[in-house]
């Protein structure tokens, strides 16, 4: 087996590993995404039901990774299940898709959130000071970094505080428009309207809500260092699922609630209008709070796990070996996490939240395919593997995920067919990369 398994120390329990799958997936999307996702789909139920059925495919793709996370608790998450299912050749393809398009660019559309948010907690126009926005955020990603260089101890710590918080405060301004919201607007009515909605601007929505929830899967990239992995992956990824679901959902109908979906459609910060609605104009800086804690929070999170997505590929030799280093003092992948560190703050100054965000679901959900369809190719050729978790519901759940995944792509295709082929074309470039680089490699192995 790989030797990366061994190398970093297991410090994260069951309680770190839950809190790093809802501290990565509360990022920002929840407070940006409502907006664009009622202005596709107007009809109220069908908002609604979009935030229920994104909800019930993460969690078919949690149940399916689960069983991979339990059989190979290895750093590197998605890129190890793609090795052991489908060679290196796609584990590579995974790693060059997550170094070009996806992993730096989340990253650091999430700190120019935390960024822009902190300065609107100051009473600060981020807009009219984008420049000291760009510097707050690359100051958030470098301490997050700091963080988690001296260890994942403390990393963890910061984000099982950080999750704690922004979890409480999200539930918590969710019943706060359900229970207060009738005296300040609130109107069950606001669920009776309807409105035609195209197949594919539901896609699109759809899509726009799929990004609010990625990051189920991620504390698999920090695999090796999760305390009895056989246990504690499956149980953290998919409770960690399910309280989002739940919190998503809730907060989803206090929005329509309070404001109506027209208002909701137009309210790119709409958290803070429905806050502002219940409480007064005093509440805009406490929203603002709540999604700076929330964004800084999933910056500590992700970068406890996706440097280990490198450290991995350059342990397995497909990346520079400099990368596998391990910080002979505080035993943790440290240059991995100055290169994701030092990606990210360059797009902090070069690109904006949208163009950060736009390509990424596209991007990583044919990956997310790949690993459910690994879980029954694995099943098929490799039956004697020990599973210490097997997917509830398997073939069923696996089927329905991929049917989705499919369905997805389709729809990228037919409604915005030039921006998906570009996507696509840019991670196939990986194929030649490969072949010039690494395929002598394996031939020689």
């Amino acid at each position: 087996m790989p030797s990366h398994r061994d190398r970093l120390p297991r410090t994260l329990g069951l309680g770190s590993a839950t809190a790093l799958v809802i501290g990565i997936t509360i990022g920002s999307g929840i407070f940006r995404s409502p907006a664009g996702v009622a202005q596709k789909v107007g009809d109220p139920a069908l908002f609604i039901a979009l935030w229920v059925l994104g909800g019930l495919l993460a969690l078919a793709g949690a149940l399916s990774l689960a069983e991979l996370a339990a059989a190979f608790p290895e750093s590197g998450g998605y890129y190890a299940y793609l090795r052991e299912s489908w060679g290196r050749r796609t584990a590579f393809l995974f790693g060059w898709t997550q170094l070009v398009l996806l992993r730096a660019s989340a990253i650091g559309g999430i700190a120019l959130a935390c960024g822009q948010y902190t300065l609107r907690m100051l009473g600060i126009d981020p807009a009219s000071h984008a420049v000291t926005a760009e510097l707050v955020s690359a100051a958030a990603i470098v301490v997050a970094a700091g963080a988690n260089i001296i260890g994942a101890r403390l990393g963890a710590l910061i984000v099982n505080a950080s999750t704690s918080a922004k979890f409480v405060a999200l539930v918590g301004l969710a019943l706060l428009a359900l229970t207060l919201g009738a005296a300040h607007g609130g109107r069950t009515a606001h669920f009776g309207t309807s409105a035609p909605v195209a197949v594919g601007s539901f896609g699109l929505a759809l899509v726009s809500v799929l990004w609010a929830y990625d990051g189920w899967g991620d504390v698999s990239f920090a695999g090796g260092e999760v305390t009895h992995p056989q246990r504690t992956l499956p149980r953290a990824i998919i409770g960690g699922t399910l309280a989002v679901i739940a919190a998503y959902v809730l907060v989803n109908v206090g929005y329509v609630y309070v404001l109506s979906m027209p208002s909701v459609a137009s309210s790119p910060l709409v958290a803070a209008e429905t806050m502002t609605r219940i409480i007064g104009p005093g509440a805009a800086a406490l929203v603002s709070l709540l999604v700076a804690v929330s964004t800084f929070g999933a910056l500590n999170a992700d970068f406890l796990g996706s440097p280990r997505l490198f450290f991995a590929m350059a342990e397995d030799g497909l990346f520079f070996k400099a990368i596998a280093r391990v910080h002979p003092r505080f035993k943790t992948p440290h240059v991995a996490i100055l290169l994701t560190a030092a990606m990210s703050i360059t797009l902090v100054f070069s690109r904006s939240f949208e163009a950060l965000t736009e390509t990424f679901v596209i991007a990583i959900w044919p990956f997310y395919g790949l690993c459910v369809a690994g879980v029954m190719r694995l099943r098929k050729t490799r039956p004697e593997m020990p599973r210490p978790y097997r997917v509830v519901g398997y073939p069923m759940v696996p089927i329905i995920f991929l049917l989705a995944v499919v369905g997805l792509l389709l729809n990228a295709l037919a409604t915005e067919p030039v921006s998906t082929l570009v996507t696509f074309a840019i991670i196939l470039v990986g194929l030649p990369v490969y072949r010039v680089a690494f395929s002598a490699q394996d031939a020689e192995a």
